[in-house]
């Protein structure tokens, strides 16, 4: 048995015609007589009823049939997998984000990325920065969407691209006297309890030490009542007015009907969160090659 005979057999079974079958693949009708009779005696059954006209399947064409389109759609999927997996189009790719990186356009990128290479597996991964850049190093992911807290750019063997230069927002409760103010500057925020968003674990980062010297700059040190990498968290303690938060756009931008919640524009120079995605140089993988050309 063979793959022609297979299509010749589905092409007669579909025509009920040798002649038709004979034309699709233009061959002769002889041919094609010659190939499904050898067809028949490799399985040690008749598959086609040549005494009726048009001609017919016996019951066992009517089940080799289906399989036989199945086994037809296998060759073709198998084909079309080993030729993907020629091009390095076959695999999977690990990307790890920031905490709340995942309300951005990420999800867009993934999405698109997937429709044009659906063989490989795209998996993520949500972590704190100092996290992410070890995962990095260690090889947990192959590319990471991150606001670089450890400084990973002085890093040897890295690789990185500016995704976006996020602009910072306060998030203020609804009733706060500064709710209504289409701008605000850090300046202005001197007397007020901060519910700090650190990148890191720890929360004294090379990313908080940026931030930390914004306020410095600005004339004070801040009042901070917390310290957390849990957005949604630290929404919830700005709701029930237990202090404001500075936060990247990208965290608010998508939410709506945000319960006792106003989020206003920061002023001023430097008052954004830069977001990278960083991969190793020695990883010549195709898929993350192909991923990082369409990001």
């Amino acid at each position: 048995m063979n793959i022609n005979q297979i299509k010749y057999f589905i092409s007669v079974a579909e025509y009920k015609s040798f002649t038709k079958a004979a034309n699709q693949y233009y061959i002769s009708q002889t041919a094609i007589t010659q190939q499904i009779r050898t067809l028949e005696e490799h399985m040690g059954v008749q598959l086609i009823d040549r005494t009726k006209r048009p001609i017919a399947l016996t019951p066992a064409g009517n089940v080799f049939l289906n399989e036989a389109k199945a086994i037809l759609e296998r060759m073709n999927t198998a084909v079309s997998k080993v030729r993907d997996a020629s091009t390095g189009l076959v695999g999977t790719l690990r990307i790890g984000y920031t905490k709340g990186y995942e309300r951005s356009n990420l999800s867009n990128i993934l999405r698109f990325f997937h429709l044009e290479f659906p063989n490989i597996l795209i998996t993520c991964y949500r972590c704190d920065t100092d996290m992410l850049a070890a995962g990095l190093f260690n090889d947990d992911y192959d590319i990471i969407f991150t606001w670089d807290s450890t400084n990973i750019l002085q890093e040897k063997g890295i690789e990185y691209k500016l995704m976006e230069l996020a602009p910072l927002v306060v998030a203020l409760y609804a009733g706060h006297p500064f709710a209504q103010r289409n701008s605000l500057s850090r300046r202005e925020l001197k007397n007020e309890t901060i519910l700090y968003m650190t990148p890191s674990s720890t929360g004294e980062s090379f990313g908080d030490n940026h931030f930390i010297e914004l306020y410095k700059q600005a004339g004070y040190q801040p009042n901070i009542l917390f310290r957390s990498n849990d957005i949604e968290s630290i929404l919830m303690m700005v709701a029930a007015e237990e202090g404001i938060s500075i936060l990247p756009s990208y965290v608010t931008s998508k939410l709506t009907d945000a319960e006792n919640l106003v989020f206003v524009p920061l002023i001023g120079e430097g008052e954004y969160e830069k977001i990278i995605s960083v991969w190793k140089s020695e990883d010549k993988s195709q898929a993350l090659q192909h991923f990082i050309q369409r990001i």
